[in-house]
């Protein structure tokens, strides 16, 4: 698809219960759009997404030692199976983001983000 542009914006809402997350995804012919809302569900975290494509998903907290000590990581069934979404402190002042797909031999990491801190106007 081409070069990517991808904007994530993270801000307390509905009290500050929730963290909503605003990600657009820019590609040369097209925009692809994400909110997903962060907080507690039965005394776990967890996330729900819904995206421009018209598909959602949902998932809880789990762990990612192997990726990094801070690491906060997301597990989703999803329609082609177990996937995690992971975030963590990167050098940059911002964090890195992954995705990957649980496999047979293990995880499949398919997407990596790097993000920098933006000071807002």
């Amino acid at each position: 698809m081409g070069k990517v542009i991808c904007e994530r914006r993270f801000e307390a809402v509905l009290g500050g219960k929730y963290i909503q997350l605003t990600c657009t995804w820019r590609f040369a012919k097209s925009t692809y759009e994400e909110v997903a809302l962060f907080g507690a569900a039965d005394g776990t975290l967890a996330f729900w997404s819904f995206t421009s494509d018209g598909k959602r998903s949902n998932g809880v907290r789990t762990t990612a030692p192997d990726i990094h000590p801070d690491a906060l990581c997301f597990e989703a069934e999803m329609p082609a199976g177990v996937a995690l979404q992971v975030y963590w402190p990167n050098e940059l002042g911002g964090f890195d983001w992954v995705v990957e797909s649980k496999t047979k031999k293990g995880w499949n990491r398919f997407v990596l983000h790097r993000y920098a801190a933006v000071e807002e106007e």
